[in-house]
């Protein structure tokens, strides 16, 4: 189970790892061992998620979600499979956290008296700094 918050939990079953060769320096060790990991999770048929979370998930995973809604998330900072797989993990939890938070509503307020009457004022005193600077002017 991945606890994500309170309320969503995503089932292990529901999480499909392969592991793959990492890519760049490494030498011998990348060269011979499986210690990148991707992560593939099925959003779009997950019984775990709403459609509402489906919806904010898809637009925040971008590029890492299929045509087909399959999400896919990539690890192979660490040399050892077990610390890219609890990465990869994290990630999705991360994702998943995010898209599960409710935007607020913006309400509209309007601004005060006061603070019309400030803005004005702050206006006028400006208006009149402009007003009083002498624009000398040189006849041809």
């Amino acid at each position: 189970m991945l606890f994500i918050t309170d309320t969503l939990i995503i089932p292990m079953r529901e999480i499909h790892f392969s592991f793959i060769r990492a890519s760049g320096p490494g030498g011998q060790h990348v060269n011979r061992s499986a210690t990148a990991v991707q992560l593939r999770f099925d959003v779009q048929n997950s019984p775990s998620l709403s459609a509402e979370i489906k919806n904010r998930l898809s637009r925040l995973a971008g590029s890492r979600l299929s045509k087909e809604g399959i999400l896919t998330i990539e690890a192979q900072e660490y040399r050892s499979q077990k610390r890219n797989r609890e990465e990869a993990l994290q990630r999705l939890a991360r994702l998943l956290r995010l898209a599960a938070m409710k935007k607020k509503t913006r309400r509209p307020t309007k601004p005060t008296t006061a603070a019309k009457q400030r803005r004005l004022d702050a206006k006028k005193r400006r208006s009149l700094t402009k007003q009083t600077r002498g624009g000398h002017k040189t006849e041809e």
